[in-house]
């Protein structure tokens, strides 16, 4: 064979399988604005024990209400918030004295860099919730982002365990302790979110107004050079929406979405969490979706940020 034929490098390097977990139990996807709300009501309304969530920002009394309800009604609830957030520090102060005021019991993320920046709820210890909003005003009205409600014992178990090693102060679970399905950060989402680029065989399609990272840009211009489609919805016009949301599309056939930003900051100094998700008709429902937001961003969608735009 002459050297002009040999293969190259990249064509023979193997590449990893996108992984693939059991789904126990039933999910929901929620994408419009008008039911998001609605959904996560639905949720800590059900509940009868015990409720324990992450919250970052919180401006709607509807939310708090809810939470209210459910303490009266003998629910234990608990809840954990980040210590900073970039504009919000009274914010927070208010959020705090108004969940301990109701008799929720509240821990404050103890780590002295890393922001509790994290978006779950978990409902009597069998129903969990993993969204990219936070709950209020904005996020409910204006602004793309999604909610899965699922039952899946290894997600509802993982989060339970996260939960109790964030709110007493000791390390991250093994990885036999958290569902294969939830990408936690910062101690392992750069990993498994490269892990999955880096598998990717035919398409990569990326929600993410905050897309900076070098190393995972430069991933991604790797994989294009390779032929992989790769989209990027950013800071594109979205219409009425506000960009807010995140989430990654493998291959038409696998999708993450959570709190993870494919930035610097957020992979490597924030606890975010990201769930996996495989069911078909889910991640149908978040193609169509991303196809309709990519029409709007046109041929924009192709470039990667430093890409030169003739």
């Amino acid at each position: 064979m002459s050297p002009g034929r040999l293969p190259s490098a990249r064509k023979r390097r193997a590449r990893p399988p996108v992984r693939k977990v059991a789904v126990t139990g039933k999910e929901t996807l929620i994408l419009d604005a008008a039911e998001r709300k609605a959904a996560l009501l639905r949720v800590i309304g059900s509940a009868r024990r015990r409720i324990v969530l992450s919250l970052f920002r919180c401006d709607d009394f509807s939310v708090l209400d809810a939470l209210a309800g459910a303490l009266e009604r003998g629910c234990e609830v608990e809840a954990i918030l980040t210590k900073r957030a970039k504009g919000g520090k009274k914010r927070l102060k208010k959020l705090w004295g108004a969940l301990e005021e109701m008799g929720a019991v509240v821990t404050r993320y103890g780590d002295p860099v890393v922001k509790y920046h994290a978006k779950y709820l978990v409902a009597d210890e069998a129903t969990a919730i993993v969204t990219t909003l936070n709950p209020t005003r904005k996020c409910f009205s204006r602004t793309w982002d999604a909610v899965l409600i699922t039952e899946d014992k290894s997600v509802v178990s993982g989060l339970l365990a996260l939960f109790r090693a964030d709110s007493t102060g000791v390390p991250l679970p093994s990885r036999r302790s958290i569902s294969r399905r939830l990408i936690i950060g910062p101690e392992r989402s750069r990993a498994e979110i490269r892990a999955l680029i880096a598998g990717a065989r035919h398409s990569i399609r990326i929600l993410d107004h905050k897309l900076s990272d070098p190393d995972l840009v430069g991933l991604l211009r790797e994989r294009r050079d390779e032929g992989i489609t790769v989209s990027v919805i950013g800071r594109h016009p979205m219409g009425p929406i506000e960009p807010h949301g995140k989430m990654m599309i493998i291959d038409e056939q696998c999708a993450i979405l959570g709190s993870t930003a494919l930035s610097t900051l957020s992979l490597d100094f924030r606890r975010e969490v990201s769930v996996v998700v495989h069911q078909p008709a889910l991640v149908k429902q978040l193609n169509l979706a991303y196809q309709a937001l990519s029409a709007r961003a046109g041929a924009a969608a192709a470039h990667l940020p430093g890409d030169r735009i003739a």
